[in-house]
């Protein structure tokens, strides 16, 4: 009796960390999910032709969505979403701001209007857009539509758990020195692409509620959504920092004020083609994507994968970043002094003000890493006689290249040449592209970083290439 006891004992005492681990886990931040208020508002934009809710890589899916709301472009909901669209510019999070701010009967929680509504929101236009858009809901159809795709929200929510159960939660208090007050939510959005969302709002409890919904942009050779760690994982750590970053600049926007509005003013056209329309939005995010790089250095990451993010960081326009993280590093090695990073955002400021000093010396010494082309062989940008039999295009790099893969991208699908393969030369500063021309035509190409990048990870800007066969 007394060793079946034991046996019992022990089975719940080795079993308990699991539970107050998993617990404290679904505490602040809940399993992955497909949330139908995202859905709703992704198709609605989709159907009003925004482009970032016009992604079309999930194909299986997107397919579905077509046949089933092609018949209602013209809904007046799509109508009236054209109007406000273009006179409030909304678009991208402002979206997603508001299908957070529906309940799940897709009417507007009215009381979060004015407090975390996305500001391109008026109250009017907001509520327009509810009441409409149950109309929508009903006129369309959609009940219908979503439960017919249950099965795929389920495949998907159980293909991207991999990611969630990844992540080391504890790693945030302890690094940041504060618990989360927030509640951390998870949201596959599977219409999005490649566009990720962090939005908030407040629940009834007065706490906030931090959404990280994630597109879904990989797909597996069946046309299924797949979850790659190494391509999902840094996005999704990136989301959670929002947390425990945002609200630190809030606090105290005067100290920041004045070299984040010099940064802004050098890097304004790179980021407001990222949505990032503010000196305030610029430093959040650079202190979010520092701490992604943080993480990844405290959970021992491979040389390459923390080269990668830092070199998609610079790309992005955040020029100082790997002087950021060594800030991280300091901030952490000093935490008698420093408890929290809120203690230590002043010591940021003052490095902020040597950021915007140097910005234009970091923005030549990455320019500089970058590999450029410095010929094309068998043709010249420009040409109007180019041979229609050129079967093959030299492209020749001022030092060797990673060696994998390629990119280019077309002005149009008419302008583009059918490429139909491509070698580097063995000392990789070399690729062989492999196309099909057609007479009397005229080419366009965008040859991109996107592949044709170093060794340890720095992209090639992008370079326009135009010709014309005879």
């Amino acid at each position: 009796m007394f060793e079946k006891t034991s046996k019992y004992v022990l089975i719940i005492l080795f079993s308990l960390p699991y539970i107050l681990t998993y617990g404290q886990r679904n505490q602040i931040m809940d399993r992955p999910k497909v949330d139908e208020r995202i859905e709703m508002l992704s198709i609605v934009f989709r159907l009003a032709g925004n482009r970032e809710y016009n992604s079309d890589v999930f194909k299986r899916y997107v397919d579905r969505i077509n046949e089933h709301y092609g018949p209602f472009k013209e809904h007046e909901l799509i109508t009236f979403v054209n109007k406000i669209k273009n006179e409030h510019g909304i678009s991208y999070d402002a979206v997603m701001s508001m299908a957070v701010h529906l309940d799940d009967k897709f009417s507007l929680k009215q009381k979060n209007i004015d407090e975390t509504l996305d500001k391109r929101w008026s109250r009017a236009n907001a509520l327009q857009f509810a009441t409409l858009l149950k109309k929508f809901y009903k006129d369309s159809n959609s009940k219908r539509f979503f439960q017919d795709n249950q099965a795929l929200y389920n495949e998907v929510q159980k293909r991207f758990l991999l990611i969630y159960e990844h992540i080391e939660l504890d790693w945030y208090p302890k690094f940041y020195g504060k618990n989360p007050s927030e509640k951390f939510l998870i949201v596959n959005g599977l219409g999005n692409g490649g566009g990720n969302y962090g939005v908030t709002i407040k629940n009834p409890a007065g706490h906030k509620e931090v959404y990280a919904i994630m597109g879904t942009w990989s797909m597996d050779s069946l046309g299924m959504a797949q979850f790659p760690l190494q391509h999902y994982f840094p996005t999704l750590l990136h989301e959670f920092n929002h947390s425990f970053v945002n609200h630190l600049l809030e606090k105290d926007t005067t100290i920041f004020r004045d070299s984040g509005e010099k940064l802004y003013s050098v890097l304004k056209e790179k980021m407001n083609r990222q949505a990032y329309g503010s000196w305030q939005t610029v430093l959040n995010e650079a202190l979010v994507r520092a701490a992604v790089i943080k993480y990844q250095k405290d959970h021992h990451f491979s040389r390459e994968e923390i080269a990668m993010e830092t070199n998609e960081q610079l790309e992005r326009g955040f020029l100082w970043i790997e002087q950021l993280v060594d800030e991280l590093d300091s901030f952490d090695r000093q935490r008698d002094r420093y408890p929290t990073l809120e203690n230590y955002m002043p010591v940021l400021a003052k490095a902020y003000q040597s950021y915007a000093a140097d910005i234009s010396s970091l923005d030549a010494t990455f320019e500089e890493r970058r590999p450029k082309i410095v010929s094309f062989e068998g043709i010249q940008d420009g040409q109007t006689n180019t041979s229609s039999m050129l079967g093959q295009l030299k492209i020749n790099f001022d030092r060797p290249l990673l060696g994998q893969g390629r990119s280019f991208r077309g002005i149009s699908k008419e302008s583009f040449p059918i490429i139909k393969g491509h070698r580097y030369s063995s000392d990789k500063k070399s690729v062989l592209i492999d196309w099909e021309l057609e007479p009397n035509k005229t080419y366009e190409i965008i040859i991109t970083g996107t592949a044709f990048r170093t060794a340890d990870g720095i992209p090639m800007k992008d370079r326009y290439l135009k010709f014309s066969t005879n």
